[in-house]
């Protein structure tokens, strides 16, 4: 029970800080990959911190099997980087004390579903808890629409990654990434009634 109270508040002390970056105009905090970072990166430093407490020896060896990951290695989502970070740090733990590598699991594997979770509460009244991105690393599904005129509708919608206004051709083409097939096929079917579309593009995952 120690340990719960501390481990509630450095997952609600990283959705704090997510939600402050986000209300202040920093969309790229609002990712999925950001979102289950911010909440879980803080636990893992805090397993790490518990078990290499006053074992020098211990402390040593864990900077040298932590630097083998680092945050300038060239992967597409911060969310993999922790996700290393985190299955590092459960092996440790686990030959030091494998209470701490179990909560570490445990929290681990909750933080991502209850994410997805809130995420599927938040899309049942028309809102997203987090967003999309192409740069996550995920395959994702796509659609990108080439329109002669400005469509009101694609440009406020929640999932536009990108769009580009050709002015002098008079051309607009959006780019828009959607978490699975059912969402894109419905998004497309809304765009029938879109006269001055030319064209739409589809990758699905």
């Amino acid at each position: 029970m120690d340990e719960i109270k501390p481990i509630i508040l450095l997952i609600a002390g990283g959705l704090f800080i997510r939600f402050s970056l986000t209300n202040t105009g920093q969309a790229w905090a609002k990712s999925h990959a950001q979102t289950v970072t911010f909440m879980l990166l803080p636990i893992i430093t805090y397993v790490i911190t518990k078990t290499i407490s006053g074992n020098i020896a211990l402390s040593l060896g864990m900077i040298g099997a932590l630097s083998i990951v680092r945050f300038r290695h060239p992967v597409k989502s911060a969310l993999e980087l922790v996700i290393y970070f985190a299955l590092i740090t459960i092996g440790i733990a686990a030959s030091v004390r494998t209470k701490w590598a179990i909560q570490l699991i445990v929290c681990t594997i909750l933080i991502i579903l209850i994410v997805k979770i809130v995420q599927i509460i938040f899309k049942k009244f028309g809102r997203s808890f987090y967003n999309v991105s192409f740069n996550e690393g995920n395959i994702n599904n796509s659609l990108e629409i080439v329109s002669k005129k400005r469509i009101n509708s694609i440009e406020k919608s929640e999932y536009l990654v990108s769009y580009l206004s050709d002015i002098d051709n008079s051309q607009y083409i959006y780019r828009l990434n959607f978490a699975n097939k059912t969402s894109l096929e419905d998004f497309r079917d809304n765009l029938k009634s879109e006269n001055d579309i030319e064209k739409i593009n589809v990758v699905l995952n």
